[in-house]
């Protein structure tokens, strides 16, 4: 089998995953002002995305400048949490972006960025061409798979991860299909699946083994069992201590075992990134020790999604829908908000956002046809159980 060179490979793992929602438009007072310090190990970095930049400049059609820039800046964006790189990637790439054929390298980029914007049918019919033209790109299956699953297309993504597994290394395939079918209704042995690959091939890129390790993470926690999840999130953490999802996961399983203080830590530094800045804000509320860093953190989430509501962007409505349910109390706009988020994708967290919206609203019925697809794809996780047989409840007392 063809292994994934180790760059690509932590590209692959973010395009996996949900990126970061966009920060609110910034105006400084004057032109002496400092908008951001940044870390000193963004020095390098940006040196050298300034040295690509230039010699891009020059000669802006240069393809495989522009491809390796705009791949540059996509994995600055997920190491640092900072949604302008992808922006900054699309720029680069402006020359092929409008083409219905641009060169397979561009097409694989703009369906990257297609997806993290949640513009799925795009993005797989970029893949779609691109798999049609070159069935053995493992890159463009494996993302395929990754927006299946995002939609609840599960049958799709495992027929995906099939064509993978003749391309990728045995991890990478175990956790494609992994992330499928646990999803499907065989969560347990998914987990079991993945957790014996990743023992067999304990030599795989840093970061294959933390998306491996946040899966059986994941898959653990929605079983119930927190020992498991916990030593597993902290395996991807000390693989990959920076990953903007890994991160957000993380702090939600913490959430759910009260946890606040730790979330509070973890997530202090990170409030560039909205997922995270709410994270951040909900485990303030849950610690209620900071009323002041609370209302700061709230108000500048309000601020965030505020801006992107001007702007058209519904990428993350289901952060949006958890403000308001957790931190604002209005179950109704939550419920709004879920219910069009639900239209979109189909994870857990959005079956458990809308589920919750609709409690708190005291409309049941809304999340109906959400909970009959939760059951038929067979969907297991244990808090989605006990907020179903609370709607059930409801339902039975309504009816």
């Amino acid at each position: 089998m063809k292994a994934f060179a180790i760059p690509v490979i932590s590209m692959l793992v973010w395009m996996a995953w949900t990126a970061p929602a966009g920060a609110s438009p910034r105006i400084p007072r004057d032109a002496a002002e400092v908008l951001e310090t940044l870390p000193r190990q963004v020095d390098g970095q940006a040196q050298e995305l300034q040295r690509m930049r230039t010699a891009l400049s020059s000669a802006p059609h240069r393809l495989q400048l522009a491809t390796a820039l705009a791949r540059r800046y996509i994995e600055a964006g997920r190491r640092e949490s900072d949604p302008r790189y992808f922006g900054h990637a699309q720029a680069v790439l402006q020359p092929w972006w409008n083409q219905t054929a641009p060169p397979a390298e561009v097409r694989l980029l703009r369906a990257t960025l297609l997806q993290n914007s949640h513009r799925f049918a795009e993005a797989q019919a970029d893949l779609a061409a691109l798999t049609e033209q070159n069935p053995g790109d493992a890159q463009a299956w494996l993302i395929r798979s990754t927006v299946h699953v995002v939609q609840g297309q599960y049958a799709e993504a495992k027929t995906a991860c099939a064509r993978l597994s003749l391309l990728a290394s045995p991890l990478v395939s175990a956790a494609c299909i992994a992330n499928a079918a646990g999803l499907s209704g065989n969560l347990a042995q998914s987990e079991g699946l993945l957790r014996t690959v990743l023992a067999r091939y304990p030599d795989e890129a840093a970061g294959v083994r933390a998306w491996a390790q946040t899966l059986l993470a994941e898959m653990a926690a929605r079983r119930g069992d927190a020992a498991v999840a916990e030593q597993s999130f902290r395996s991807a953490l000390d693989a990959d201590p920076r990953d903007s999802y890994l991160l957000g996961a993380y702090a939600d399983f913490l959430l759910d075992q009260n946890r606040a203080d730790e979330v509070i830590g973890l997530l202090r530094m990170h409030g560039r990134a909205d997922a995270l800045l709410l994270r951040y804000a909900l485990a303030l509320r849950q610690s209620g020790k900071d009323a002041v860093a609370l209302v700061a953190a709230s108000s500048e989430l309000q601020a965030r999604f505020q801006a992107a509501a001007m702007r058209g962007d519904t990428v993350h409505r289901r952060e949006a829908a958890r403000y308001a349910l957790h931190l604002r109390g209005d179950g109704k706009t939550a419920l709004g908000l879920a219910l069009a988020n639900w239209q979109v994708q189909k994870e857990v967290a959005d079956a458990r956002i809308l589920l919750e919206a609709a409690l708190a609203a005291n409309e049941v019925q809304a999340a109906i046809p959400a909970s009959r697809w939760i059951r038929a794809a067979g969907m297991e996780d244990r808090a989605l159980a006990t907020l179903l047989g609370k709607l059930d409840a409801r339902v039975r007392r309504a009816s």
